[in-house]
């Protein structure tokens, strides 16, 4: 039986080496663009995207040595939504990973640039067909689609802007569901079905690892709110209560912390549920899943 903690360190080491290893390929001048896109690459982190793609592609057989791409790519890119999260026009925030936000240490511009940059990035290292040898190239190109939907103007793009619109505004469960599934939601999806994806996963595998992943992406989020309000600055590395100062649409705000652990927590289950069909390769899905719902960051 596999310890969660010794998986979820050993593939964090594995994401972070490639990461490394990813950086060192692009072009140093100008500094101040590599250096930004480096601080808030490498300022650790959960990488439970990365994590996730993973745990997918060896839930269908797949190996990680195969969707590592895929893996730092996402991380890139979730890395490049909370650049642009922090930014004064958006949540303004001043803490990051238990660092000075991007923009504080580089400046605005810079950080605009840098998750513009990490973004491309992404999607150059996902595209390049010799990096995952092990995959076709018609799942490659689905995984790709798959990931460019649902980080796009359809996912967590559109996401963050209802998220802004409905600062303020007395807000519905519908809108509250709308923000968090397509903002937090849909990156959670694209890496599990990445994974599964390059992994020559079925369409019924594919399914049910779908539904697994709206599951456990909505109850990642309910689980930010309320760590938002009750967590612990320093364990998190940013900082608590700005969901109110920023009069932010959220499960607590909406519907009391009682209520959101019990939501957080049927969703948990309910996604625990989807992974019947795996047996034991579905294990670490399901530690995972447990984990998101126990985590105090």
């Amino acid at each position: 039986m596999i310890n969660i903690k010794d998986y979820f360190e050993s593939n964090r080491q594995a994401v972070n080496q490639y990461l490394e290893g990813l950086l060192k390929n692009i072009e140093k001048y100008p500094n101040e663009l590599h250096d930004s896109m480096r601080y808030s690459l490498m300022a650790g982190g959960k990488r439970l995207r990365p994590i996730l793609v993973i745990a997918s592609a060896e839930a269908v057989g797949g190996t990680r040595e195969n969707v590592l791409p895929f893996a730092a790519a996402i991380e890139m890119i979730h890395t490049y939504t909370l650049i642009h999260d922090d930014l004064p026009a958006i949540d303004d925030d001043e803490l990051r990973r238990g660092k000075p936000t991007c923009h504080k240490t580089f400046g605005e511009a810079t950080a605009i640039l840098a998750g513009d940059a990490l973004l491309t990035y992404a999607f150059e290292v996902m595209s390049n067909l010799s990096l995952m040898p092990d995959s076709s190239t018609d799942n490659v190109i689905k995984a790709l689609n798959e990931v460019a939907k649902r980080v796009g103007v359809s996912g967590t793009i559109g996401g963050q802007m209802a998220d802004i619109l409905c600062e303020g505004v007395k807000g519905t469960i519908p809108m509250l569901e709308f923000i968090h599934t397509h903002k937090t939601g849909e990156m959670i999806l694209a890496s599990v079905l990445a994974g599964g994806i390059l992994s020559g996963a079925t369409d019924e595998e594919l399914a049910a690892l779908s539904t697994y992943a709206k599951n456990i992406g909505l109850a990642f989020q309910i689980v930010d709110d309320i760590l938002d309000v009750e967590g612990e600055s320093k364990v998190m590395g940013k900082n608590r209560g700005r969901d109110a100062v920023n009069d932010k649409l959220t499960y607590p705000s909406l519907m009391g912390l009682a209520e959101s652990r019990h939501i957080a927590s049927h969703l948990i289950d309910q996604g625990i549920k989807a992974l019947a069909g795996f047996g034991d390769g579905g294990e670490i899905l399901k530690d995972t899943a447990e984990y998101i719902i126990a985590r105090s960051f």
